[in-house]
C-alpha cells in the first residue's frame, strides 16, 4: 500500500486567537495550503491523573505528505501546550484540481 500524497492535519488550542495564529503561520510558511478553524468544541481528556474538560478550537490544516514533518515541527515550535494534539488523517480521494492546488500551495519556494 502506498503512502497518501495529501493529509489533513488536526490540532487544537485553547483560544480562537491562538487557532488563527497557528493557521496563519502554517499557511504563510507554505506548510499548509489552507486551514479551517472550527467553533469551540469541548474536549474531555485525562491529564496528570485527572479528568479534564476544556473548551478548545480545532484547526484542520490541508497539506502534502511531503510537508508533514515540517508542519509537525512548526506546530510543536509555536504551540503552547506541553503535548499538543497533532494527528494526520490521510486523504484517500479528492478533487484532482483541489489536490493539485494543495500541492502547488505547499511547494517549497526555490530561490534562484
Amino acid at each position: 500500500m502506498t503512502e497518501p500524497a495529501w493529509l489533513t492535519v488536526l490540532t487544537t488550542t485553547d483560544s480562537e486567537e491562538k487557532a488563527r495564529s497557528l493557521a496563519r503561520g502554517a499557511v504563510e510558511a507554505r506548510l499548509a495550503a489552507c486551514a479551517q478553524i472550527s467553533a469551540p468544541v469541548t474536549s474531555v481528556y485525562r491529564w496528570e491523573n485527572a479528568i479534564e474538560s476544556t473548551e478548545e478550537w480545532q484547526v484542520l490544516l490541508k497539506t502534502t505528505a511531503e510537508r508533514y514533518e515540517e508542519l509537525e515541527e512548526h506546530i510543536e515550535a509555536v504551540h503552547d501546550y506541553e503535548t499538543p494534539e497533532i494527528i494526520a488523517i490521510p486523504v484517500v480521494r479528492g478533487s484532482a484540481s483541489y489536490l493539485a492546488w494543495v500541492t502547488a500551495q505547499t511547494a517549497p519556494v526555490v530561490a534562484l
